[in-house]
């Protein structure tokens, strides 16, 4: 029943389960990253707390083993764990059955290979896929093998390793029911610190709020930060890959363009003249505050393997996208969303500052809303290409690594076709509101103007 153009996604395999795919289509699908993968490569596989995750494992799991591989189940846990437990384990490759922060009917995989490198479309997934879709397995001489291991302990004190807890702060965490349940409570007071608990219980159905922790989610976390007087709240995914902060005034901190310069001044301080990588969607203070830092900013296109890959290719100290997913050069460049807590709250310990206080030392601009504009997904991307040709015609000043990113004296408008819908996505920045406003004003009339002609 599956539709392989809907699931096969930019990043990873998704969908709406009973819709868009189904328990057979695990098992195929486990045939076929098995074939990629190869005949007796060794795998790990994971899941999230969503209640089809069980049975999508054992399926894939069916799968990978009729194709020869040997698979290593660590059962419910993060997706960084099984980020680490590949890294670790020098294992061939590995699974986590998630679908992150989607709503609970959905679904999918996350697919990485050796040192938990994330293939991605252009980087071995549209490979998968053909296989997948051509059902060209490649059955090996010998069945593989499965067993369990629990890599918790091992995982817990690789993380605890890399950060100096100097101070006990008062934390308020919610979960949100999912993977971050019990294990962020563990290693934060593991790290000294005093620990609240909302949304502790895992439940896949996620019926304490969805498990996007977007700030109209999180409204108990920041009165439950704000009724204990805590340090600060910390708000999980559902697979743990991204966080969402509330400082000690209950004020919801989740975008890259605080979080960023933050940690980058941190790690630049011992290592100036380092690199930092951040995405295209982020504001110009993001690489004003990396400079200010001592520091070289680093752009990139947007998505974790493209951050994962600069980072590798420049030996960034630090990297991050706009939407808070964080990376770690000392834990191989992950996006760990419960390290990435654990190492603000040592910065907070180690500055002597509240975190209200050092939220606030990073300057703010006026941004514009994000608007889209329904684009076919056959002339999509020529239509932002058509516009970018049109902007440097008109004296704008132009990067064209993901889509355009058109700067004017006093701000920048960003431009991206989405890898995932049908629409065209624009917002902009500048020194005033006034600015920001009228340059999204001209990137959708732009947009609409293209779009105009092909009809």
């Amino acid at each position: 029943m599956e539709n392989a153009d809907i699931i096969f996604r930019t990043n990873d395999i998704r969908g709406v389960y009973g819709r868009d795919f189904d328990d057979d289509t695990a098992e195929k699908l486990g045939k076929a990253f098995g074939s990629f993968i190869g005949p007796g490569k060794r795998v790990v596989i994971s899941r999230d707390v969503r209640p089809t995750g069980e049975k999508l494992k054992e399926r894939m799991i069916s799968g990978m083993l009729a194709v020869g591989c040997d698979v290593v189940d660590i059962g419910m846990s993060t997706t960084p764990m099984m980020y680490f437990a590949v890294h670790q384990g020098k294992f061939d490759a590995g699974v986590s059955v998630t679908a992150s922060h989607n709503p609970s009917d959905w679904n999918g995989f996350k697919l990485v290979g050796p040192n938990a490198s994330q293939f991605y479309q252009g980087g071995g997934l549209e490979r998968i896929k053909k296989i997948f879709v051509d059902e060209d397995f490649s059955y090996g001489t010998r069945t593989g093998t499965s067993t369990k291991s629990d890599v918790t302990e091992e995982y817990v004190g690789f993380l605890l390793s890399r950060v100096k807890a100097r101070g006990k702060l008062n934390i308020v965490i919610d979960p949100g029911n999912g993977a971050a349940c019990g294990i962020a409570e563990a290693v934060l007071r593991k790290a000294g610190h005093a620990v609240v608990v909302i949304n502790g219980e895992p439940d896949g159905t996620f019926p304490s709020r969805p498990s996007d922790p977007s700030e109209k989610n999180v409204a108990r976390l920041k009165s439950e930060v704000l009724a204990r007087g805590a340090d600060m709240g910390m708000a999980f995914d559902g697979d743990v890959d991204r966080i969402a902060l509330v400082d000690n005034l209950g004020r919801y901190v989740s975008s890259g363009n605080i979080t960023i310069p933050i940690f980058a001044r941190h790690y630049l301080r011992d290592n100036k003249g380092g690199k930092v990588v951040y995405d295209v969607c982020c504001s110009s203070c993001v690489e004003e505050s990396i400079r200010d830092a001592g520091g070289v900013p680093v752009v990139s296109k947007v998505g974790q393997p493209a951050i994962k890959g600069r980072m590798a290719a420049e030996g960034a100290v630090f990297g991050g996208e706009y939407s808070s997913h964080l990376n770690f050069a000392e834990i191989h460049s992950f996006d760990d969303a419960l390290y990435a807590g654990l190492k603000m709250a040592e910065i907070v310990s180690s500055e002597g500052r509240t975190l209200a206080k050092i939220v606030d030392s990073v300057p703010v601009y006026p941004t514009s809303e994000l608007r889209e504009v329904h684009c076919d997904d056959d002339i999509k991307f020529d239509v932002v290409k058509k516009v970018s040709d049109h902007l440097k015609k008109n004296g704008f000043r132009t990067l064209d690594i993901d889509g355009v990113k058109a700067y004017s004296e006093d701000g920048w408008v960003l431009i991206r076709a989405s890898n995932t819908m049908s629409t065209i996505k624009m917002n902009a920045e500048a020194r005033s509101p006034a600015e920001a406003d009228r340059l999204l004003e001209m990137a959708v009339k732009s947009v609409r103007d293209e779009i105009g002609r092909r009809k």
